[in-house]
């Protein structure tokens, strides 16, 4: 990403941009050379969400002269709590054209490229070509080893970041020879042993600590000062403050990076990640949303163990369920009629299915994981229960 053609192959800042970035100007580091460098940059942001919010705006801010933008999803009211980029006023717009709207009102002297598309196997190589760098804000692992290994066949930097909880990560890979994102997850976990930010939450301000710190490392690599999270792995506590950093090698077996790579071309990544695989045979069964309605509504109505957090039973809850929390029900167990036929509730249907194997463990016969959750309950049975 260093410039070696010097000035001349830089485009010239105008006069209102020189009053823009005057903080810039004073860095004798960073200088109008540094922000040349930025005006002609052209950097994909993969995701719009949380850590994509924080990471766009800044490097909007920054003046990267070019920002690509890849979202398909459109702004919900439980994105608010941490996807700062957004307002009320485009609940139920699109992320994309939201977002280019925004940042074009935060700094019309650059160009926006909305992606409005989800990152594919087929499209990924095409979109990301077209950029210097990759900023990886994804939430998901399928599209984190596409992007990865897209950044990798094409010699792209990739920044990452990701969040659960109380805790993030960030590093750069595949940039100066550091190692790529396999060389520190070969394989993905199974399906569902990690949840998701949806089922784990997260503290809201965490992505804009976490969406900071890879905005600044695309901006060193754009502009060539500092030292980069190349080959350097940091780890981010934020209930003990503490920064943690473990140093990384590039892999010389890596699948894709190493020196006899087997993936040389992109694969099918929801296959690779077991997503949308035949579920294997399972003890209980699965109960659709109006099969249990037409229960109820015929006055025979199972058992419905709600084993949701207490905080989500507030939000949104359905009337005449049993409710206890995922964690306890171990120890609850006599709380729950063995004779009875068991239908478990959690908010999409696979905190629940961990509890019917519980249950099946401990010798109940009649159980059934309601099939996706209390959201589809809201979706198609009762829309005055809210989404969350």
């Amino acid at each position: 990403m260093k410039n070696s053609g010097g000035l001349k192959n830089l485009p010239e800042l105008e006069q209102s941009e020189l009053r823009r970035y005057a903080r810039h100007f004073s860095l004798p580091e960073f200088g109008i050379e540094g922000q040349q460098k930025l005006k002609a940059a052209k950097a994909l942001v993969v995701g719009a969400g949380g850590l994509g919010s924080p990471v766009l705006l800044y490097l909007a801010a920054a003046g990267v002269g070019t920002l690509g933008l890849v979202d398909f999803d459109v702004v919900d009211e439980s994105n608010l709590q941490r996807q700062v980029l957004f307002g009320v006023e485009v609940l139920g717009e699109s992320k994309a054209k939201s977002a280019g709207k925004r940042l074009l009102e935060l700094n019309p002297h650059i160009n926006i490229d909305i992606h409005e598309t989800r990152l594919t196997t087929e499209n990924a190589l095409k979109i990301i070509g077209d950029y210097d760098l990759v900023i990886d804000g994804t939430d998901n692992f399928q599209t984190r080893y596409l992007v990865n290994d897209a950044c990798v066949i094409l010699g792209k930097p990739n920044v990452y970041g990701s969040i659960f909880r109380f805790e993030g990560q960030a590093s750069v890979f595949n940039f100066e020879e550091a190692p790529c994102y396999r060389c520190l997850y070969p394989e993905p976990p199974s399906p569902g042993t990690v949840p998701s930010c949806e089922e784990g939450g997260v503290l809201g301000v965490l992505p804009g600590i976490i969406g900071c710190i890879q905005a600044n490392e695309a901006i060193k690599i754009i502009t060539g000062i500092g030292t980069t999270l190349s080959g350097r792995f940091l780890l981010y506590d934020a209930l003990d403050l503490n920064f943690q950093e473990v140093s990384l090698k590039r892999n010389p077996e890596c699948s894709v990076c190493g020196d006899h790579p087997t993936v040389t071309e992109l694969i099918d990544y929801e296959q690779f990640c077991g997503i949308n695989q035949p579920e294997p045979e399972h003890k209980w069964g699965e109960l659709t949303v109006t099969e249990l309605y037409q229960k109820i509504k015929l006055g025979n109505a199972p058992c419905i163990l709600d084993i949701r957090e207490s905080y989500e039973v507030l939000v949104a809850k359905i009337d005449g369920t049993i409710h206890i929390p995922m964690s306890q029900v171990r120890e609850r167990l006599g709380e729950i009629d063995q004779s009875s036929e068991i239908v478990v509730l959690c908010k999409t249907g696979v905190r629940s299915a961990n509890i019917c194997e519980l249950l099946v463990e401990n010798n109940f016969k009649n159980v059934k994981n309601l099939t996706g959750g209390i959201t589809v309950w809201s979706q198609v049975i009762d829309s005055s229960i809210p989404l969350y």
